[in-house]
């Protein structure tokens, strides 16, 4: 059954619509403040939005347009929304918090806890059933989660940052547990991590000022990003401007020449995006002899290790925010230091064309 929403909230500035076929994991970034939780609460039934609809294949969650308002509960939804944190029931064993759906449902305790024994095991958590939260570890107790959220047999499960609280041992662990249990299921998981959308992820939405600002498939969006944010995300520069027969045009009349994608043919003044790696980009503190098609000034802003290199980001005047990749050799030859101004060469053959 397909999950389809179409919401707005004027206090939040939200105004969102998607949706998720059968099957289809969904993950959502952004910035801080970008509208990501506000969408799965939304989905939830935890804040209600001024207006919109939302249903899960022919059955509606809520409508809020003219004079029609129905509004279902959080637990008449069949939606699990699984936190930050585990929030288990602290005096309740690891058995009887993975029992509780099936049990709040009408199960007799004795399937629930078969339901339960179930889920323990695809979560890896088989051998934890006596104990009680306060006994396990941070890795452990989201993996118990997981297991309590799925025994409710939920249309939908909403993840928000599932592995934002957990260390670098146990992100893993549960990253491949979430692999594993979400295949074939209906999902939006909220994340700031690109290793997430990628393991995880059919699609991928990327929300700026709760709007939508560019989704697709996850190595679509991820290897070709079009918004600031993605590309961060990817460790791409992009610059924007209209597509010319040598690369773009930036909204200030520069040309920045790059590769075109040889299977499109754009049109006369289509938008466009030019993107290119930290390491297509050279750093000198003065002109540069040759005349190279992409030169132009920056203004250092921060420095800082990226492995082995040292990372420069700058701003460039209607470029916006862009980085260069240099050795520490390099740059303490160059003396950089944030707040001076050197120029930035980028290698045309390294820019990547595309539309935006």
């Amino acid at each position: 059954m397909t999950f389809e929403l179409s919401a707005r909230l004027a206090a939040r500035n939200f105004d969102m619509s998607l949706t998720l076929a059968e099957g289809q994991t969904v993950a959502v970034l952004g910035p801080n403040g970008a509208g990501k939780s506000t969408l799965l609460n939304i989905t939830a039934g935890l804040v209600r939005p001024d207006s919109g609809t939302a249903r899960i294949g022919g059955r509606p969650l809520f409508t809020l347009d003219g004079g029609t308002h129905q509004w279902s509960a959080p637990h008449h939804r069949g939606i699990a929304l699984l936190a930050q944190e585990a929030l288990l029931f602290p005096h309740l064993s690891v058995l009887d918090n993975v029992a509780f759906g099936p049990r709040s449902t009408g199960s007799s305790q004795r399937k629930a806890r078969e339901a339960a024994r179930h889920w323990l095991s695809e979560v890896d958590a088989l051998e934890l059933p006596d104990r009680k939260p306060a006994q396990l570890s941070g890795g452990q107790a989201q993996r118990v989660a997981v297991a309590r959220a799925l025994a409710a047999e939920p249309e939908l499960l909403l993840l928000d940052e599932p592995m934002a609280a957990l260390d670098i041992h146990a992100a893993p662990m549960l990253r491949r547990v979430l692999k594993r249990v979400l295949e074939g299921r209906k999902a939006i998981i909220v994340t700031h991590d690109v290793l997430d959308a990628y393991m995880l992820a059919d699609r991928v939405i990327v929300v700026e000022g709760g709007r939508i600002a560019e989704e697709g498939p996850t190595r679509q969006v991820l290897e070709r990003p079009r918004s600031h944010f993605a590309a961060g995300l990817a460790g791409l520069n992009i610059v924007t401007g209209s597509i010319t027969e040598e690369g773009i045009t930036t909204p200030d009349g520069r040309l920045f020449a790059g590769q075109h994608d040889p299977e499109w043919s754009p049109g006369p003044g289509q938008a466009g995006v030019a993107a290119f790696p930290p390491s297509a980009v050279s750093v000198f503190l003065g002109d540069v002899h040759g005349s190279p098609r992409n030169s132009f000034p920056v203004t250092i802003t921060d420095l800082e290790r990226h492995g082995g290199q040292v990372r420069v980001h700058a701003r460039g005047g209607e470029a916006g925010t862009l980085s260069a990749d240099v050795t520490p050799a390099a740059s303490a030859d160059l003396g950089l230091a944030p707040g001076m101004e050197v120029r930035f060469v980028v290698k045309s053959a390294l820019v990547s064309i595309y539309p935006a």
